[in-house]
Protein backbone atom coordinates (compact mmCIF):
# COMPACT_ATOMS: atom_id res chain seq x y z
CA UNK A 1 0.00 0.00 0.00
CA UNK A 2 1.45 3.09 -1.11
CA UNK A 3 1.71 6.30 1.58
CA UNK A 4 1.55 9.30 0.91
CA UNK A 5 3.88 11.77 2.43
CA UNK A 6 3.49 15.71 2.30
CA UNK A 7 6.67 17.51 1.36
CA UNK A 8 6.59 21.17 0.96
CA UNK A 9 3.38 21.56 -1.61
CA UNK A 10 3.66 18.13 -3.03
CA UNK A 11 3.47 14.28 -2.14
CA UNK A 12 5.75 11.94 -2.40
CA UNK A 13 4.27 8.17 -2.41
CA UNK A 14 5.92 4.58 -3.03
CA UNK A 15 4.88 4.37 -6.18
CA UNK A 16 7.21 7.25 -7.43
CA UNK A 17 10.29 5.42 -6.71
CA UNK A 18 11.30 2.55 -8.42
CA UNK A 19 13.22 -0.59 -6.84
CA UNK A 20 16.77 1.34 -7.74
CA UNK A 21 15.72 4.61 -6.32
CA UNK A 22 14.46 2.81 -3.24
CA UNK A 23 17.24 0.68 -2.56
CA UNK A 24 19.52 3.30 -3.26
CA UNK A 25 17.44 5.38 -0.67
CA UNK A 26 17.21 2.72 1.90
CA UNK A 27 20.94 2.51 1.79
CA UNK A 28 21.58 6.32 2.31
CA UNK A 29 19.23 6.32 5.66
CA UNK A 30 20.26 2.90 7.20
CA UNK A 31 24.13 4.23 6.62
CA UNK A 32 22.61 7.50 8.53
CA UNK A 33 20.87 5.93 11.01
CA UNK A 34 24.73 3.12 11.49
CA UNK A 35 26.84 5.85 11.14
CA UNK A 36 25.69 9.51 11.38
CA UNK A 37 27.52 10.26 8.17
CA UNK A 38 26.93 11.21 4.58
CA UNK A 39 27.11 8.42 1.99
CA UNK A 40 28.77 9.24 -1.32
CA UNK A 41 27.80 7.79 -5.04
CA UNK A 42 31.14 5.93 -4.92
CA UNK A 43 30.11 3.65 -1.93
CA UNK A 44 26.65 3.82 -2.80
CA UNK A 45 27.84 1.83 -6.14
CA UNK A 46 29.58 -1.00 -4.09
CA UNK A 47 26.82 -1.37 -2.11
CA UNK A 48 23.88 -1.69 -4.01
CA UNK A 49 22.75 -5.01 -5.27
CA UNK A 50 21.74 -3.94 -8.80
CA UNK A 51 25.34 -2.74 -11.03
CA UNK A 52 25.56 0.72 -11.87
CA UNK A 53 28.26 3.31 -11.91
CA UNK A 54 28.67 6.04 -10.02
CA UNK A 55 27.12 8.80 -12.46
CA UNK A 56 24.29 6.84 -12.34
CA UNK A 57 23.68 6.54 -8.64
CA UNK A 58 24.42 10.74 -8.63
CA UNK A 59 21.42 10.65 -11.24
CA UNK A 60 19.08 8.83 -8.43
CA UNK A 61 20.69 10.99 -5.95
CA UNK A 62 19.48 14.14 -7.84
CA UNK A 63 16.12 12.89 -8.01
CA UNK A 64 15.55 11.72 -4.22
CA UNK A 65 17.20 15.54 -3.46
CA UNK A 66 14.55 16.95 -5.86
CA UNK A 67 11.98 15.13 -4.14
CA UNK A 68 13.26 16.70 -0.89
CA UNK A 69 13.99 13.14 0.30
CA UNK A 70 17.54 13.75 0.75
CA UNK A 71 20.00 16.76 1.11
CA UNK A 72 23.90 17.46 0.67
CA UNK A 73 25.67 18.76 3.75
CA UNK A 74 27.77 21.87 3.05
CA UNK A 75 30.81 19.68 3.89
CA UNK A 76 31.15 16.80 1.81
CA UNK A 77 29.76 15.31 -1.40
CA UNK A 78 27.92 12.59 -0.34
CA UNK A 79 23.83 12.49 0.78
CA UNK A 80 21.75 12.15 4.46
CA UNK A 81 17.85 11.84 4.57
CA UNK A 82 15.79 14.95 5.52
CA UNK A 83 13.34 14.66 8.45
CA UNK A 84 10.75 14.55 5.70
CA UNK A 85 13.05 11.51 4.55
CA UNK A 86 13.22 9.83 8.05
CA UNK A 87 9.51 10.58 7.99
CA UNK A 88 9.04 8.74 4.71
CA UNK A 89 11.43 6.13 5.21
CA UNK A 90 9.67 4.91 8.96
CA UNK A 91 6.49 5.40 7.78
CA UNK A 92 6.50 3.37 3.88
CA UNK A 93 9.54 1.38 3.99
CA UNK A 94 10.94 0.38 7.30
CA UNK A 95 9.81 -3.27 8.61
CA UNK A 96 10.03 -2.92 12.53
CA UNK A 97 12.00 -5.54 14.18
CA UNK A 98 10.25 -7.98 16.76
CA UNK A 99 12.37 -8.35 20.11
CA UNK A 100 13.69 -11.66 21.15
CA UNK A 101 12.04 -13.99 23.65
CA UNK A 102 15.28 -12.93 25.80
CA UNK A 103 14.72 -9.28 25.57
CA UNK A 104 11.11 -9.82 26.55
CA UNK A 105 11.91 -11.53 29.18
CA UNK A 106 15.00 -9.12 30.33
CA UNK A 107 12.04 -6.60 29.94
CA UNK A 108 9.50 -8.15 32.21
CA UNK A 109 11.72 -9.20 34.73
CA UNK A 110 13.47 -5.67 35.66
CA UNK A 111 9.86 -4.20 35.56
CA UNK A 112 8.51 -6.65 37.78
CA UNK A 113 12.12 -6.53 40.08
CA UNK A 114 10.79 -2.92 40.95
CA UNK A 115 8.33 -4.06 43.36
CA UNK A 116 4.71 -2.83 43.73
CA UNK A 117 5.46 0.58 44.02
CA UNK A 118 4.20 2.68 41.25
CA UNK A 119 7.19 5.03 41.19
CA UNK A 120 9.63 2.48 41.56
CA UNK A 121 8.25 0.59 38.45
CA UNK A 122 8.33 3.92 36.51
CA UNK A 123 11.87 4.72 37.58
CA UNK A 124 12.45 1.20 36.38
CA UNK A 125 10.73 1.24 33.21
CA UNK A 126 12.39 4.92 32.28
CA UNK A 127 16.07 3.55 33.03
CA UNK A 128 15.52 0.39 31.39
CA UNK A 129 14.65 1.87 28.41
CA UNK A 130 17.47 4.42 28.26
CA UNK A 131 19.92 1.86 28.81
CA UNK A 132 17.93 -0.67 25.70
CA UNK A 133 18.44 2.40 23.34
CA UNK A 134 21.39 4.60 24.30
CA UNK A 135 18.53 7.58 24.49
CA UNK A 136 17.32 9.29 27.22
CA UNK A 137 13.80 7.31 28.74
CA UNK A 138 11.13 9.52 29.94
CA UNK A 139 7.84 8.29 31.89
CA UNK A 140 4.63 10.97 32.46
CA UNK A 141 2.49 10.01 34.51
CA UNK A 142 -0.85 11.65 36.36
CA UNK A 143 -0.60 11.21 40.09
CA UNK A 144 -4.55 12.05 39.79
CA UNK A 145 -5.11 8.46 38.39
CA UNK A 146 -3.88 6.59 41.22
CA UNK A 147 -6.83 4.75 43.17
CA UNK A 148 -7.20 5.58 46.46
CA UNK A 149 -8.01 2.98 49.30
CA UNK A 150 -8.22 5.20 52.51
CA UNK A 151 -7.41 8.50 53.99
CA UNK A 152 -6.70 9.21 57.80
CA UNK A 153 -6.45 12.86 59.37
CA UNK A 154 -3.95 13.34 62.40
CA UNK A 155 -4.37 16.19 64.31
CA UNK A 156 -0.78 17.93 64.74
CA UNK A 157 -1.80 21.20 66.65
CA UNK A 158 -4.98 22.64 67.08
CA UNK A 159 -4.50 24.88 63.82
CA UNK A 160 -2.85 21.65 61.69
CA UNK A 161 -3.66 18.27 60.86
CA UNK A 162 -1.58 15.42 58.51
CA UNK A 163 -3.48 13.87 56.16
CA UNK A 164 -2.53 10.70 54.44
CA UNK A 165 -3.70 8.80 51.72
CA UNK A 166 -2.95 5.81 50.08
CA UNK A 167 -3.36 4.41 47.21
CA UNK A 168 -4.81 0.81 45.76
CA UNK A 169 -0.95 0.26 44.46
CA UNK A 170 0.90 1.32 48.12
CA UNK A 171 1.54 4.94 46.78
CA UNK A 172 1.21 6.97 50.17
CA UNK A 173 1.14 10.89 50.28
CA UNK A 174 1.47 13.13 53.38
CA UNK A 175 0.32 16.55 53.31
CA UNK A 176 -0.29 18.81 56.09
CA UNK A 177 -3.80 21.02 55.77
CA UNK A 178 -4.59 23.84 58.05
CA UNK A 179 -7.79 23.22 60.26
CA UNK A 180 -11.04 25.70 60.95
CA UNK A 181 -10.61 27.34 64.46
CA UNK A 182 -12.27 25.41 67.51
CA UNK A 183 -12.38 22.26 65.44
CA UNK A 184 -13.10 19.08 67.62
CA UNK A 185 -11.05 16.15 66.80
CA UNK A 186 -14.49 14.37 66.69
CA UNK A 187 -14.80 15.92 63.33
CA UNK A 188 -11.23 14.51 61.99
CA UNK A 189 -12.52 10.85 63.02
CA UNK A 190 -15.51 11.62 61.29
CA UNK A 191 -14.15 13.44 57.82
CA UNK A 192 -12.00 10.42 58.01
CA UNK A 193 -14.78 7.93 58.03
CA UNK A 194 -17.11 9.70 55.51
CA UNK A 195 -14.07 10.16 52.93
CA UNK A 196 -13.80 6.24 53.72
CA UNK A 197 -17.08 5.35 53.13
CA UNK A 198 -16.97 7.10 49.50
CA UNK A 199 -13.52 7.01 48.43
CA UNK A 200 -12.76 3.45 48.33
CA UNK A 201 -11.54 2.53 44.35
CA UNK A 202 -11.81 6.07 42.94
CA UNK A 203 -9.56 8.50 41.76
CA UNK A 204 -9.22 11.52 42.80
CA UNK A 205 -11.18 12.75 40.09
CA UNK A 206 -13.65 10.64 40.62
CA UNK A 207 -13.92 11.03 44.35
CA UNK A 208 -14.25 15.00 43.54
CA UNK A 209 -16.81 14.67 41.16
CA UNK A 210 -19.47 12.19 43.55
CA UNK A 211 -18.61 14.71 46.81
CA UNK A 212 -19.73 17.60 44.66
CA UNK A 213 -22.90 15.87 42.97
CA UNK A 214 -23.83 15.14 46.50
CA UNK A 215 -22.66 18.15 48.29
CA UNK A 216 -26.42 18.98 49.45
CA UNK A 217 -26.12 15.69 51.36
CA UNK A 218 -23.15 15.96 52.37
CA UNK A 219 -23.70 19.48 54.38
CA UNK A 220 -26.55 18.02 56.06
CA UNK A 221 -24.59 14.84 56.90
CA UNK A 222 -21.91 16.81 58.25
CA UNK A 223 -21.36 19.85 60.34
CA UNK A 224 -19.96 22.99 58.30
CA UNK A 225 -16.37 22.79 60.14
CA UNK A 226 -16.01 18.59 59.18
CA UNK A 227 -17.83 19.51 55.69
CA UNK A 228 -14.25 22.32 55.20
CA UNK A 229 -11.41 19.53 56.42
CA UNK A 230 -13.28 17.02 54.31
CA UNK A 231 -12.70 19.85 51.54
CA UNK A 232 -8.83 20.70 52.49
CA UNK A 233 -8.43 16.98 52.85
CA UNK A 234 -9.18 16.03 49.06
CA UNK A 235 -7.85 19.53 47.62
CA UNK A 236 -4.18 18.42 49.42
CA UNK A 237 -3.58 15.34 47.38
CA UNK A 238 -0.68 15.67 44.80
CA UNK A 239 -0.37 19.53 44.61
CA UNK A 240 -4.03 20.73 45.23
CA UNK A 241 -6.87 21.23 42.77
CA UNK A 242 -3.82 21.29 39.83
CA UNK A 243 -3.63 17.97 37.78
CA UNK A 244 -0.20 17.45 38.53
CA UNK A 245 1.67 15.10 36.39
CA UNK A 246 5.04 13.51 37.35
CA UNK A 247 8.11 13.50 35.00
CA UNK A 248 11.04 11.17 34.95
CA UNK A 249 13.90 11.06 32.62
CA UNK A 250 16.67 8.85 32.96
CA UNK A 251 19.86 8.04 31.34
CA UNK A 252 20.52 12.25 29.46
CA UNK A 253 23.93 11.39 29.55
CA UNK A 254 23.33 8.62 26.55
CA UNK A 255 22.67 12.01 24.76
CA UNK A 256 26.15 12.96 24.79
CA UNK A 257 27.50 9.54 23.57
CA UNK A 258 29.00 9.77 20.00
CA UNK A 259 29.43 13.60 19.54
CA UNK A 260 31.62 13.69 16.40
CA UNK A 261 31.63 17.80 15.47
CA UNK A 262 30.87 20.57 17.59
CA UNK A 263 27.46 21.06 15.77
CA UNK A 264 26.53 17.42 17.82
CA UNK A 265 27.28 18.99 21.33
CA UNK A 266 25.28 22.32 20.58
CA UNK A 267 22.28 19.69 19.49
CA UNK A 268 22.72 18.36 22.95
CA UNK A 269 22.92 21.22 24.96
CA UNK A 270 19.85 22.46 23.35
CA UNK A 271 17.97 19.56 24.18
CA UNK A 272 19.29 19.38 27.72
CA UNK A 273 18.03 23.11 28.03
CA UNK A 274 14.40 21.49 26.25
CA UNK A 275 14.48 18.56 29.27
CA UNK A 276 14.72 21.46 31.91
CA UNK A 277 11.69 22.94 30.37
CA UNK A 278 9.88 20.07 32.35
CA UNK A 279 6.48 21.77 31.45
CA UNK A 280 6.67 21.77 27.56
CA UNK A 281 8.12 18.12 27.76
CA UNK A 282 4.58 17.19 29.70
CA UNK A 283 2.52 19.21 27.10
CA UNK A 284 4.39 17.10 24.47
CA UNK A 285 4.28 13.42 26.08
CA UNK A 286 0.69 14.25 26.96
CA UNK A 287 -0.18 14.49 22.73
CA UNK A 288 0.53 10.64 23.11
CA UNK A 289 -2.26 10.15 25.85
CA UNK A 290 -4.94 11.14 22.47
CA UNK A 291 -4.16 8.05 20.99
CA UNK A 292 -3.72 4.04 21.17
CA UNK A 293 -0.07 2.37 19.42
CA UNK A 294 3.30 4.18 19.51
CA UNK A 295 3.86 7.88 18.90
CA UNK A 296 7.01 8.83 16.54
CA UNK A 297 8.21 12.74 16.48
CA UNK A 298 10.68 13.14 13.95
CA UNK A 299 12.89 16.68 14.20
CA UNK A 300 10.91 19.49 13.69
CA UNK A 301 7.23 17.31 13.79
CA UNK A 302 7.81 18.26 17.40
CA UNK A 303 8.29 22.17 18.00
CA UNK A 304 9.58 21.65 21.35
CA UNK A 305 12.69 20.01 20.20
CA UNK A 306 12.69 21.45 16.51
CA UNK A 307 16.32 23.17 17.51
CA UNK A 308 17.95 20.08 18.66
CA UNK A 309 17.64 17.57 15.93
CA UNK A 310 15.88 15.29 18.15
CA UNK A 311 13.54 12.48 17.88
CA UNK A 312 10.88 11.13 20.03
CA UNK A 313 9.06 7.76 20.47
CA UNK A 314 5.93 7.21 23.05
CA UNK A 315 3.43 5.11 24.00
CA UNK A 316 0.75 5.27 26.60
CA UNK A 317 0.41 2.40 29.45
CA UNK A 318 -3.50 1.44 30.67
CA UNK A 319 -4.72 0.86 33.87
CA UNK A 320 -7.14 -2.00 35.01
CA UNK A 321 -9.88 -0.62 33.65
CA UNK A 322 -8.25 0.00 30.02
CA UNK A 323 -7.55 3.91 30.64
CA UNK A 324 -4.94 5.56 29.89
CA UNK A 325 -3.12 6.66 32.21
CA UNK A 326 0.76 7.72 31.18
CA UNK A 327 2.83 7.73 28.57
CA UNK A 328 6.48 6.15 28.27
CA UNK A 329 9.59 6.00 25.92
CA UNK A 330 12.73 7.74 24.72
CA UNK A 331 14.20 10.83 23.15
CA UNK A 332 17.27 11.53 21.44
CA UNK A 333 18.83 12.30 18.31
CA UNK A 334 16.83 11.52 14.60
CA UNK A 335 19.20 8.63 13.94
CA UNK A 336 17.73 6.64 16.75
CA UNK A 337 17.56 2.81 15.32
CA UNK A 338 13.22 3.35 14.78
CA UNK A 339 13.42 -0.25 13.93
CA UNK A 340 14.72 -1.82 16.87
CA UNK A 341 13.32 1.16 19.58
CA UNK A 342 9.88 1.38 18.12
CA UNK A 343 8.95 -2.28 19.83
CA UNK A 344 10.99 -2.23 22.56
CA UNK A 345 9.07 1.00 23.87
CA UNK A 346 5.53 -0.49 22.78
CA UNK A 347 6.20 -3.90 24.31
CA UNK A 348 7.39 -1.85 27.48
CA UNK A 349 4.28 0.27 27.61
CA UNK A 350 1.94 -3.52 27.61
CA UNK A 351 4.49 -4.92 30.70
CA UNK A 352 3.93 -1.83 32.94
CA UNK A 353 0.24 -1.56 31.99
CA UNK A 354 -0.20 -4.80 32.79
CA UNK A 355 1.83 -4.59 35.92
CA UNK A 356 -0.08 -1.85 37.44
CA UNK A 357 -3.68 -3.46 36.65
CA UNK A 358 -2.75 -6.42 38.13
Amino acid sequence: MSQDIPIGRTQVSLAQLNERSREIFRQIVESYLSTGEPLGSRNLSRLITTPLSPASVRNVMADLEQLGLIYAPHTSAGRLPTELGLRFFVDALMQIGDLSDQERKEIESRVAGAGKSVENVLNEASGLLSGLTRAAGVVLSAKSNVRLKNIEFMRLDPERALVVMVGEDGQVENRIVNLPVGLPTSSLTEATNFLNARIRGKTLAEARGELEQARAAAQAELDQLTQKVVDEGLASWSGGDGDERKLIVRGQAHLLDDLKVLEDLERVRLLFDDLESRRDVIDLLGRAERAEGVRIFIGSENKLFSLSGSSTIIAPYHDRAGRIVGVLGVIGPTRLNYARVIPMVDYTAKVVGKLLGS
